[in-house]
């Protein structure tokens, strides 16, 4: 209990490395000890700890003493800690608070305390190497004489039981403490022993205000922090589909999974009550790559050794599995990452929430130009032409202030788990501010050119000659970064916040922000090629997976004379990333237009052409470009069809009420003439229903299966059960059913 820190345990020895891989260079002759950076590991604290040396009869005995006969963290799911401090919702038997905020214990004494003579203290250690200088060991005592960076206070007092107030600084470390009871004799310390139903869970708190995740909003705190149902946007930026995902973040486990990522990624314990080294840290091992982080990434359509990420339905299954595993988890895509990282972040108290930017410009660098390479007649030359443009990309936004930054650049950051780029020499994104993006001051650190670069890009075509050289011909300053949608606040609405990310496509303020970025470093295109007289103008379908449909293209002239537009028509298979996998259609219609007039030019699109060849998103992706004869102008039109996957009706009947069985029930036929095969399901819902799983290894054309499965809702409150279909032949199937549970 004294202000220079607990007995430090004697290191134990390194444990052999994988094999493998080569030993770990340890802390020795750099620094007198290793870092501390294992939440999980429990410094060993005297019971008795003696002042000065013993005298000829050893230490006296320190029974006439006050002593501790027991310590009640007040843990309770309804009492006053856990209510007070919104952490009712976790499945942990320990206490769980937020920091800067009181939460009480309950202290009996072998008699009755007297302030004026009794002396103690409750003290709580972090780490393997406690030390009060690094806050990692805190006494907080219940004097106001007597005070540490923690505040204490006695609330209440009763014969020999002492209900004390204990406040943790708004900046303290995140994580899991131990606590002991210390009470200080003439002789020396006496402690209470090692408890593990003791332990302590302290968690950012978005609801202090001088935390630096405080968000003062209360709407947004339930939607960002207490919210356990998400809603991913994915699709077309005209086709918006919804996926349905259980963040978990109060889940059994889950907690103590968020902690050990930490650990894994060796982030010292004293950097864990910094917002802005979590999220960072946590940005790199959210992925496999350079860490042995928590998700293995996977656009391949091959899935064999894993979970295909179309099938995942919620965050705690995979978050447990890497817990208990110590292995990646096989497979995720963007918005498997996001949603993963958005429970990472709001289970230790992060406000934060999942984005979904459509027409997603990747892997440039900051460099504002996406290039697309035609040869002399208009055609794309697919050769040259590496630049592609995701049809929509998921990343997280938290909330934080930034006193690294200038005043004003605080509030909702940019965070990304999705390995694209590095940045300094790992795989990770941000934390950069949405605010600095939307001014250009792109400087600011961290990644925010490359966010920037995401919703700001042009593209760009350009015409090759015979003889090697590229003339600009045309610039689409308005395709990328057309729509960012997440998740409205307590509805299940979406809301569009592209104006946070840019100013409207056209205006003087977003001229002058595109101008301070090139300030920075940024590259845009200057040339302004002349507008073609034609517009191709693509219709808007909305097709299910194996019919046939009509594309109509349509040439619409401008000008007061005819024109003749010599025009490629490609239609390939993609995936959402916008990369092509095979090509079904290809015509050269030429069509001649009259003066002010359109005319149409009729495809039809069987499915016999392209159904063999759909990846998991059933995206079809056209393009359309060409000449003008008598201008020489290119025209151009792109267009992403999105094929709607059949569904699947998941109904649940019982009572509705908590600790009352009730059942579910998923159908699915299958819609195709051809056999599904190696068929499976998945189904949970938040506070009713843990994962459950089935798998089939066929499921003939035409025909129908259905699965019951039963569960016990845990508590009240609004929720849903979702279940997803996945095979290799058909990905992307869903469905979900709300439930209302009462008391």
């Amino acid at each position: 209990m004294s202000d220079q820190g607990a007995t430090t345990p004697t290191p134990s020895a390194p444990p052999a490395p994988p094999a493998g891989r080569p030993p770990k260079v340890g802390s020795r002759g750099r620094a007198s000890g290793p870092t501390d950076s294992d939440n999980f590991e429990a410094a060993d604290i005297p019971e008795l700890e003696f002042f000065g040396a013993p005298g000829p009869r050893g230490y006296p005995p320190l029974t006439e003493f006050l002593d501790i006969w027991d310590v009640d963290m007040m843990r309770g799911r309804g009492e006053t800690n856990k209510t007070d401090h919104r952490t009712s919702l976790y499945h942990c038997d320990n206490l769980i608070v937020r920091r800067g905020q009181e939460f009480q214990i309950k202290i009996t004494f072998s008699r009755a305390y007297k302030p004026n003579e009794d002396k103690f203290a409750v003290e709580f250690v972090i780490g393997a190497n406690p030390q009060y200088s690094k806050g990692t060991y805190i006494p907080v005592f219940p004097t106001k004489t007597r005070q540490s960076s923690w505040e204490g206070r006695v609330i209440q007092t009763n014969d020999n039981v002492v209900i004390m107030g204990v406040t943790p600084a708004a900046n303290c470390i995140v994580g899991k403490y131990h606590m002991y009871v210390a009470v200080q004799t003439p002789f020396g310390i006496r402690r209470t022993k090692r408890d593990n139903s003791r332990d302590l869970y302290i968690l950012f708190n978005p609801w202090a205000a001088d935390d630096a995740v405080f968000l003062d909003d209360e709407a947004e705190r339930q939607e960002c922090v207490m919210n356990e149902l998400g809603i991913i946007y994915h699709g077309a930026y005209d086709d918006v589909s919804e996926r349905n995902w259980n963040y978990g973040q109060f889940n059994f486990g889950v907690l103590d999974a968020c902690l050990y990522i930490m650990d894994r990624s060796e982030m010292p314990i004293t950097n864990r009550g910094d917002p802005i080294k979590v999220t960072r840290k946590a940005s790199a091992m959210l992925n496999s790559r350079d860490d042995d982080g928590v998700l293995v990434g996977n656009w391949s359509g091959d899935y064999t050794y894993g979970v295909a990420p179309t099938s995942w339905t919620g965050s705690t299954d995979i978050l447990l599995s890497y817990f208990r595993s110590k292995m990646p988890v096989c497979y995720a895509q963007c918005w498997v990452y996001a949603a993963v990282f958005n429970s990472f972040l709001r289970c230790l108290g992060i406000p934060s929430r999942v984005v979904t930017n459509y027409y997603s410009a990747h892997d440039n660098d900051g460099n504002l130009k996406l290039d697309i390479i035609l040869d002399d007649n208009g055609r794309i030359d697919r050769n040259r032409t590496k630049d592609s443009v995701w049809n929509y990309h998921c990343w997280n936004e938290c909330y934080m202030t930034r006193p690294d930054l200038p005043t004003g650049f605080g509030g909702w950051q940019v965070v990304d788990a999705t390995p694209q780029e590095t940045s300094d020499g790992m795989y990770r994104c941000g934390p950069a501010s949405v605010l600095a993006i939307k001014h250009g001051q792109i400087c600011f650190p961290f990644d925010a050119p490359f966010v920037f670069a995401e919703v700001n890009s042009d593209v760009v075509f350009y015409s090759r000659k015979k003889d090697g050289t590229m003339e600009t011909v045309k610039v689409k300053k308005s395709h990328v970064g057309r729509m960012v949608l997440t998740k409205a606040a307590g509805s299940d609405g979406r809301r569009d916040i592209i104006d946070q990310y840019k100013f409207p496509e056209g205006s003087p303020e977003e001229r002058t922000v595109l101008e301070k970025a090139e300030e920075f470093g940024c590259k845009q295109e200057k040339s302004s090629p002349p507008e073609a007289d034609v517009d191709v103008v693509l219709p808007t379908l909305e097709i299910s997976v194996g019919d046939d449909f009509e594309f109509n293209v349509e040439f619409v002239n401008q000008s007061l004379q005819k024109r003749t537009v010599e025009a490629y028509v490609s239609g390939s298979v993609v995936y959402y990333t916008g990369v092509s996998s095979n090509e079904f259609l290809f015509k050269t219609p030429t069509v001649t237009v009259p003066a002010q007039k359109s005319v149409k030019e009729l495809m039809m699109i069987e499915s016999r052409n392209y159904l063999n060849h759909l990846v998991e998103q059933a995206n079809l992706n056209f393009i359309v470009t060409g000449k003008i004869k008598e201008t020489g102008r290119i025209v151009s039109a792109m267009k992403v069809v999105t094929l709607h996957t059949p569904k699947l009706t998941v109904e649940v009947s019982g009572g509705g009420r908590v600790n009352e069985e009730m059942m579910a029930t998923v159908q699915f036929t299958n819609p195709f003439s051809f056999n599904l095969e190696n068929v499976y399901l998945r189904m949970e819902g938040p506070g009713v229903m843990e994962l459950k799983s089935r798998y089939y290894s066929l499921l003939p054309g035409g025909s129908s299966l259905t699965w019951t499965e039963m569960f016990t809702p845990q508590r009240p409150g609004k929720t849903r059960v979702m279940a997803t279909l996945d095979c290799s032949g058909l990905r992307q199937v869903s469905g979900q059913a709300s439930i209302t549970v009462e008391t």
